[in-house]
């Protein structure tokens, strides 16, 4: 199963859950901006949570399906579709895709839709593993396609067999079918889907969070997958001088001699020498990754025990709808075997 790069989009990688195991010789973690996109494009797919699968941005790519195949999305909504007929697919959805079709994500020009949009495949996709990882590491130039991104004739190849689309789902009727994530399985701390809830942060060595705090701050046109440039107020370090290389994580809020606070996130550089005014906490990293430019982001300082209850949350919740998806794919084939 495969699926043939017919327009690459603005920048479409492979990733995977990332290679975190290499920070201490300078390799970024990499991997999905949004790892709850992630595992559930890959849940809906019947993959494991982290397996490989196509990171689009902003405007994703168009790809001619080989043959029919079963596909997870999730995250932001790019206006999917099949071209040949119209019809829509929509993010937290598995679709059945017809062989020969051309399915689309042309983008939205709405800076409240998120920026990243994540397209599984059965069994993920087929590329090296590298340092551990399938991932794509733009800057360093290896992992997924050859260390860039797709282009247009790339083929895309899927590493599983050909899952439920190649049984009785495999009909011109099954082609329309779309099966959803559950509408009951969501981050339990995402302020009831409040897009415009403040990214919540630990506290670091500088001062200076309660303008971080205080203030509403715009993503910024540089942004990219290193981290997001932010517009707002500026701030000055007079101890910054002499100031050494030290480790950081994506989350990390820094502050480069501009003044303009840089948030780390996926394909964050291991050390840096600017100050670290804060840390994002890690629960609150896919909604950093969903964030394009134009939009607006908050903060709201917390705990370290409170992040890391967020997080334990966030995982129950991943793991009920990774069993409640797998219920209804058992009913699904049952039913079907059963003639329905």
């Amino acid at each position: 199963m495969s699926l043939e790069v017919i327009e690459p989009g603005f920048l479409t990688t492979v990733q995977d859950a990332g290679r975190p195991d290499w920070t201490h010789v300078g390799v970024p973690t990499g991997g999905a901006c949004d790892r709850w996109s992630l595992t559930v494009a890959n849940l809906l797919a019947g993959n494991p949570p982290g397996a490989a699968a196509l990171e689009m941005t902003l405007v994703g790519g168009a790809f001619r399906a080989t043959t029919s195949l079963r596909i997870g999305l999730a995250g932001a909504d790019l206006g999917g579709h099949v071209r040949e007929t119209g019809r829509l697919l929509g993010p937290g959805q598995a679709h059945l895709v017809a062989a020969g079709s051309t399915i689309a994500f042309p983008g939205v020009a709405d800076a409240n839709v998120g920026a990243r949009a994540y397209l599984a495949m059965p069994g993920g996709i087929d590329v090296p593993v590298v340092l551990g990882s399938r991932s794509t590491a733009l800057a360093a130039g290896f992992g997924g396609l050859g260390g860039r991104a797709a282009r247009s004739g790339d083929v895309i190849v899927a590493t599983g067999a050909a899952d439920r689309a190649s049984g009785p789902h495999n009909s011109t009727q099954a082609q329309d079918r779309s099966d959803p994530w559950p509408e009951s399985v969501w981050p339990a701390d995402d302020a009831d889907h409040d897009t415009g809830a403040p990214i919540r942060i630990i506290g670091g060595p500088w001062k200076g969070r309660g303008d971080l705090v205080g203030s509403t701050w715009r993503v910024a046109a540089g942004s990219d997958r290193v981290g997001l440039r932010l517009e707002g107020p500026t701030f000055r370090f007079d101890d910054r001088a002499d100031l050494p290389s030290f480790g950081v994580i994506p989350g990390s809020i820094q502050v480069p001699p501009d003044g303009a606070p840089i948030v780390l996130i996926a394909d964050a550089q291991t050390t840096g020498g600017y100050p670290v005014m804060a840390v994002a906490i890690a629960a609150d990293m896919r909604r950093l990754g969903q964030l394009r430019p134009g939009a607006e982001v908050r903060f709201a300082e917390t705990t370290v025990a409170a992040a890391s209850d967020a997080l334990r949350r966030q995982q129950a919740d991943l793991d009920r709808g990774a069993r409640l998806v797998r219920e209804s794919a058992a009913w699904d084939d049952a039913w079907q075997g059963a003639g329905g």
